[in-house]
């Protein structure tokens, strides 16, 4: 006795995958007359990684022009240093304000 089975597969549905770059997010410092610049510039060093040299320019940008974008990051690294700053912001006692946007 001999059994024979026959299997056939049809497919016929084609997927598409569909992936979008997530996009990059600024991160923008505002300026106020109560933090000092050198905590900005500090922070500027510290958490953004620039060289001394760039964070004071930085720091005057954001001084003469009201604001200015100190970083370009993905949204997690982006929101991640915006919290960090305003939370150290906050322990000193100093309003900085901190803001992302897509670029």
């Amino acid at each position: 006795m001999s059994v024979e089975l026959e299997t056939e597969i049809n497919v016929k549905e084609k997927i598409k995958e569909v992936i979008q770059d997530p996009g990059k997010y600024k991160v923008i410092f505002a300026n106020d007359n109560e933090t000092p610049m050198d905590f900005v510039v500090e922070l500027l060093v510290n958490i953004f990684r620039h060289s001394a040299q760039t964070a004071q320019e930085l720091t005057m940008a954001i001084h003469e022009k009201g604001s200015a974008v100190v970083g370009i990051y993905n949204f997690e690294i982006a929101e991640q240093k915006a919290v960090e700053c305003t939370k150290i912001s906050r322990e000193h006692g100093y309003p900085l304000q901190v803001a992302i946007e897509k670029e």
